[in-house]
């Protein structure tokens, strides 16, 4: 019995769990995919660089942190990871969620958050959540990424301008108000910088977009920055050096209470993961024309952020834009992501001395363009001119997430879309007395003429008959004085029933069955079948004591019998 349970879970392992790497060399790899995977990879490497060290800064964490997090997390992504061409990393859609937990539970509680966060992400991905994760309503999705895309863009303005603001206000409004009135502040050679390296990625993405515009941009600012000597803050100004190598890894303390406190920002961190790592693998599937497995793909992201956390880095998730890039560069598989990881840590120990001398209005610049990029102004404005209720929730999402904070936004647009959807369902259900329909002819038969007359009633119900819609339906059923001699309930278009549809349908045949009605149900699909079978033996109502035809006209066959049978 053990060893047959054994062979169970092995088998649906196998089946379920695979990482795509372990697909991939099965099936054969060879040297020339290996080259391929390399060239890809130093393309994506050069990319995350910049970036990396520009997330960590925003998320108000030195910039080492981003470098660890690209090398760790973009390691085990790959190496463990469901999609074949996924490269994992910090990106933008964590750093006001971390910018909270750091400014209230400190760095420490970060990383016990990224702990409770991977684990969270490991039991999603081992109960096959990942599969549901698809159904997030558009709106939401829009709403909170604009939002995060706005907040990101206002944390950088004081780079930006190099203004002398001693503590940055963590509220949307008061942060303006204080960079309004700092303006006086604000450093020539800081706009200065700001200027060549945006005008330096406009160009390169206009002119040659294969380019690794981010990362040419930061070495020409800083060149220029040296040769000329400005005035500017840098990395190593206000960070110190960047580490040559990973830190060892270490555990962060962690008690119950920090764990209960923490739990909310884990869940979101856990749900902006899981959304944009299968939101990413989705999008290169639609490049590739390869399928990713979305609960291995969990299961790597909550691997990954475990493992980031025990060398000090911040929480990471399928980023799209460079496994967007990964696959453009010829990928052949999950090697080049974890290659990716090997090469940004040669950078860190040959280059990373060379990083202090960056100056940081070139990496809110970056920073700047990747917010733009996230408010997604093309998505926002078809959404402003949809339905009124995706239009609502897209709005309220957006607010939330800008002026309260992200698990309300989240919570808020999600209920307000379930509603939304269920209101919309609730209209598509719909029930019509056969007699006020157009007359239509069954066997021969006019069923409004005659069979009508003799006391058989047909109903026809159609649309998705659940909970958000059962009261109309019940104000309709409830309307009948006279009970009819029979009555056949039409199903053939109920597409589904929940247990507060089924315990309707249930009550209206146990009122007809007091008055002596006979009842036939026909073309009931499987699945309201299967629930209304499960409901009337919770009432003790033998389904063999209903009638139930195929089709109409073996319904209408079965009226005349009874009415036959009674008149007998």
């Amino acid at each position: 019995m053990f060893e047959k349970s054994l062979n169970k879970i092995k088998k649906s392992i196998k089946r379920h769990f695979v990482p795509k790497l372990l697909e991939v060399i099965k099936k054969r790899y060879t040297i020339n995919d290996f080259k391929r995977d390399a060239i890809a990879a130093l393309t994506v490497a050069v990319v995350s660089i910049p970036l990396a060290m520009a997330f960590a800064i925003a998320s108000g964490v030195d910039p080492a942190k981003g470098l660890y997090t690209a090398v760790v997390a973009g390691f085990f992504v790959s190496l463990l990871g469901g999609s074949r061409y996924q490269i994992g990393g910090p990106t933008g859609a964590f750093i006001i969620i971390i910018l909270g937990v750091v400014a209230q539970h400190g760095y420490t509680g970060l990383l016990v958050t990224m702990i409770l966060a991977g684990i969270i992400l490991i039991v999603a991905g081992a109960l096959r959540f990942g599969t549901y994760i698809k159904y997030i309503p558009y709106p939401v999705v829009t709403g909170f990424t604009a939002g995060i895309g706005l907040i990101l863009i206002s944390t950088q303005i004081k780079d930006l301008f190099g203004l002398e603001i001693k503590k940055v206000p963590s509220a949307f409004v008061d942060k303006w108000e204080s960079y309004f009135m700092h303006l006086g502040t604000m450093s020539f050679s800081t706009v200065l910088v700001s200027i060549l390296a945006f005008l330096t990625i406009i160009f390169l993405k206009k002119k040659y977009p294969r380019s690794p515009f981010y990362l040419l941009s930061v070495v020409l600012s800083t060149l220029v920055a040296v040769i000329l000597g400005l005035n500017v803050d840098t990395i190593g100004s206000r960070f110190g050096d960047v580490p040559h190598f990973l830190p060892m890894p270490e555990m962060p303390t962690i008690t119950l209470k920090s764990m209960m406190v923490l739990l909310p920002s884990a869940f979101t961190i856990a749900f902006l993961a899981g959304i944009e790592s299968l939101l990413s693998a989705k999008v290169v599937d639609s490049m590739s024309g390869d399928n990713h497995n979305p609960n291995v793909e969990l299961i790597a992201q909550g691997t990954a952020n475990i493992a980031t956390a025990f060398f000090g880095g911040l929480p990471a998730t399928g980023a799209i834009a460079r496994t967007a890039t990964n696959y453009k560069a010829n990928a052949y598989s999950p090697v080049a992501g974890i290659l990716h990881a090997v090469f940004i840590l040669l950078f860190m120990a040959v280059l990373a001395g060379v990083a202090g001398y960056i100056p940081l209005a070139c990496l809110s610049v970056v920073m700047i363009l990747i917010g733009w990029n996230m408010l997604s102004l093309d998505k926002v404005k078809k959404l402003l001119t949809a339905p009124k209720g995706d239009r609502n929730t897209l709005i309220v999402t957006l607010l939330l997430t800008v002026f309260v904070d992200l698990n309300t936004a989240i919570s808020v647009g999600f209920v307000m879309a379930s509603i939304i959807f269920m209101h919309r369902m609730s209209h598509q259900i719909a029930i019509e007395n056969e007699d006020k329909l157009s007359k239509e002819k069954y066997g021969g038969e006019n069923i409004t003429e005659s069979l009508a007359e003799k006391g058989v009633m047909a109903l026809r119900v159609s649309g998705p008959l659940f909970f958000g819609g059962v009261d109309e339906v019940s104000l309709f059923l409830n309307q009948f004085k006279t009970a009819p001699k029979v009555l056949i309930l039409r199903m053939g278009q109920v597409p589904l029933i929940d247990a507060s549809g089924a315990n309707l349908i249930v009550e209206f045949i146990k009122k007809l069955k007091k008055q002596g009605t006979k009842v036939i149900i026909c073309n009931i699909k499987k699945q309201p079948r299967r629930i209304l079978h499960h409901v009337l033996l919770q009432e003790r109502i033998n389904w063999k004591t209903l009638s139930v035809a195929s089709d109409f006209q073996n319904a209408l066959k079965m009226a005349r019998r009874c009415l036959k049978q009674m008149n007998d």
